[in-house]
């Protein structure tokens, strides 16, 4: 996928952010206060005896109460399966448990309408709306009942499915998938993608070293094009997404121009750091995670082939999504003017992040690797020539391990035929 600015990139972090819908609905407590202030002198008073001040709070100290004690249930729920997805699948994915729409939502909505309820009462017992302003608060109030209403039943939904290994599954496979096909669309992420760019580099470019430790969050490819073309240099990109940067290791090489503070500057200022690998834009990740559930499957501990089974299928689905979805046109970056170079992603990495760690706890179990070889016969006749290699390779590494591993040789015999034969 094209990367987003790196201001884009911070919104879209704040957005998940739990307080986020929280503070909304205490903005709304505090509206509700000055409309009421605003409204009350045009409120007609047969209106205001509809309905009485003592019924608005008991309303109020009823939503209060029991949004207090459903927020508090909400969050023990989530501990719970966050545990519970640590132990049964991996704790990578508990990411994915909490940076969901449904579960951030109904936290959300449920804290804040504990604290709409607060300023309420407050504002209504000290007798802010006057006689006829707390009107506008019921309203409010009915208003805020009726999203209480549609979060609930969604929570309700949803937590029948929190914990499960298979939805959990899902959410690492839709989050690899969304990486994979982001990178298919835009090899480049918006620079020129270039499959080695070590080689490309000229042997009087010169580093720029990160004073960052952690992994490569984001890159703000935009900013890189802006440099570039301001000072006249060729920016080769060493890291991606998802790489771990040392204090020795180069974000990006510089040629054309001597490197001057202000390019490092901005360069180092493009590239944002954390302390954990995110599912974003990290394609690898995702595939990483997804062969980590099938390893622990495969445990004698747990000892559940067919969840790593179920694995095999998800990433070559995955797999076979990114390898026929063309790349699009990428505007300025497709043409000979952008003199930023990014490189692409390592099919053969892609392989060994998911089914590296299948293949080998797996070795013994002809069942797993049955389904693995023909996950690889599946993705070498997608008509991608460095994806059929790599299954190739890989075929064999799997039958390598099985063959040592499977205890029968009629297991041997039957998977000997399965195995991927290299043209090369």
């Amino acid at each position: 996928m094209k990367l987003t600015g790196r201001w884009q990139w911070l919104q879209r972090k704040v957005s998940r952010k739990l307080w986020l819908i929280a503070l909304l609905y205490t903005f709304a407590g505090l509206f509700s206060v000055l409309l009421g202030i605003w409204l009350a002198p045009w409120i007609p008073p047969h209106m205001s005896g509809l309905v009485t001040p003592d019924a608005v709070g008991r309303i109020l100290n009823i939503l209060a109460s029991s949004m207090l004690a459903v927020a508090t249930f909400s969050l023990a729920t989530l501990v719970t399966a966050h545990g519970s997805v640590t132990v049964s699948t991996s704790p990578r994915a508990t990411a994915l448990v909490m940076d969901n729409e449904v579960s951030r939502h109904a936290l959300s909505v449920f804290i804040g309408t504990f604290l709409f309820s607060l300023i309420g009462l407050v504002a209504l017992n000290a007798g802010i709306y006057g006689d006829h302003g707390h009107i506008v608060l019921f309203l409010m109030t009915v208003m805020i009942i009726t999203l209480i209403v549609i979060a609930l039943i969604r929570w309700i939904e949803h937590l029948s499915e929190l914990a499960k290994v298979t939805s959990t599954v899902e959410r690492v496979e839709a989050a690899a998938t969304r990486a994979l096909t982001g990178r298919a669309r835009f090899p480049g992420i918006g620079a020129r993608p270039c499959d080695d760019v070590a080689a490309r580099i000229p042997a009087t470019a010169e580093q720029v070293l990160t004073d960052q430790l952690g992994y490569v969050e984001h890159i703000d490819v935009a900013a890189l094009l802006q440099c570039s073309a301001e000072h006249g240099v060729e920016i080769y990109v060493r890291v991606e997404p998802g790489t771990f940067a040392h204090l020795r290791t180069p974000l990006a090489c510089v040629a054309g121009a001597p490197c001057s503070d202000v390019i490092i500057d901005t360069i180092r200022a493009a590239f944002s750091m954390g302390t954990t690998r995110t599912f974003d834009y990290d394609p690898r990740f995702g595939l990483i995670v997804l062969g980590e559930i099938a390893s622990r499957a495969l445990s004698p501990g747990v000892n559940d082939p067919g969840t790593a089974i179920d694995v095999i299928g998800r990433a070559t689905r995955a797999l076979s999504t990114w390898a026929t979805t063309e790349a699009e046109d990428e505007d300025d970056s497709s043409t000979p003017d952008a003199r930023v170079w990014f490189p692409t992603l390592a099919v053969d990495d892609l392989l060994e992040d998911v089914f590296g760690s299948i293949a080998r706890d797996g070795a013994a179990n002809l069942a797993v690797q049955i389904r693995l070889q023909k996950a690889f016969a599946a993705l070498a006749q997608l008509g991608h020539e460095a994806l059929r290699q790599a299954a190739c390779r890989h075929s064999a590494l799997a039958w390598q391990r099985a063959h040592q591993a499977l205890a029968m040789d009629f297991e041997r015999d039957t998977l000997l035929p399965l195995v991927l034969q290299r043209e090369d």
